[in-house]
């Protein structure tokens, strides 16, 4: 993970000061960079900080679902995608100037809204939806099942040039809670491991890049798994790649520190279709990090 820590590095130095973006936290933030990890050396999970590995998990088997309502995430204790459908709420209902964000007042409030979520089927129904994105643009994009035929198309027609996925469905960016950030994925194979790649739009690469370098090697995995290859290289396509000002001292304890070596995940050999895969199938094995260091997200 030396190459994430370089990325850091890099952004605290050659890094844009842009104080007028959308969250009014502002960012410092370059433009066009890449990262590649080879699957075969391990998951390519961070060490220089202990990650939430349930979230990941409970995150992309949400994606691979074809589900946004975070009634699934919230009953299993991940609480990633919490702000948006509640800070939805509070707009609605007219009661944002009331609960001002990150105050007292609005994490108590978040505290009610999350058990109503939890105990409240009709209500989760109404207040818990992200909208149509990453997965619901997987599972059905305008009537197309992309996950489902990209994997199917693996298997018959590995040398395809076509093994792509898409989640920004321009027509519906506007009914999304936050407009997919990692828009579009491609499959290719060859020499017996599948290779995955993936372009990013816009980066917190403090708190949500080592979240997407993981998703997408387990995906990747999984992927390799139930179409009969080896996991191969996992590149990234970065766009608007930022640290939010807010997590500049946090970034620069987290470059101080060096990697461990990474750890392995183990997938239960005996499920052989991706949309059967439950939390429980997998065991991260080996992983050894430094301590958490906490940050706040921007919404």
């Amino acid at each position: 993970m030396i190459q994430y820590l370089n990325l850091l590095q890099d952004i605290l130095e050659n890094g844009v000061e842009e104080k007028n973006e959308r969250t009014g936290t502002g960012t410092k933030k370059v433009f066009g960079r890449q990262l590649r990890f080879d699957l075969s050396e391990g998951y390519p999970l961070l060490t220089t900080k202990k990650m939430f590995t349930k979230a990941i998990i409970h995150e992309l088997l949400w994606f691979i679902k074809g589900d946004s309502n975070i009634r699934y995430l919230v009953k299993n204790g991940v609480h990633i995608w919490d702000e948006w459908p509640y800070q939805n709420y509070l707009v609605k209902n007219k009661l944002a100037k009331k609960y001002p964000m990150y105050s007292d007042e609005w994490k108590k409030m978040k505290e009610e809204y999350i058990q109503k979520i939890i105990n409240d089927e009709k209500f989760a129904k109404k207040w818990g939806d992200c909208g149509p994105f990453y997965g619901v643009q997987w599972r059905n994009f305008n009537g197309v099942d992309q996950l489902r035929w990209v994997v199917n198309e693996i298997k018959k027609n590995p040398g395809s040039r076509r093994l792509i996925v898409n989640a920004w469905n321009a027509p519906l960016v506007d009914k999304m809670a936050l407009p997919p950030c990692h828009v579009m994925y491609q499959f290719q194979v060859s020499q017996g491991k599948l290779n995955c790649m993936m372009y990013q739009r816009s980066v917190d690469t403090f708190l949500g890049l080592p979240f997407n370098i993981a998703s997408y090697g387990l995906l990747t995995t999984i992927v390799a798994k139930v179409t009969g290859y080896k996991p191969g290289e996992l590149t990234l396509a970065l766009g608007d790649t930022h640290l939010y000002l807010n997590h500049i001292e946090q970034t620069k304890l987290q470059i101080k520190r060096k990697p461990y070596k990474l750890p392995k995940m183990v997938i239960n050999p005996k499920v052989k279709s991706i949309f059967k895969f439950k939390f429980e199938d997998f065991e991260l094995v080996g992983y050894k990090s430094h301590p958490p260091i906490k940050a706040q997200i921007s919404v």
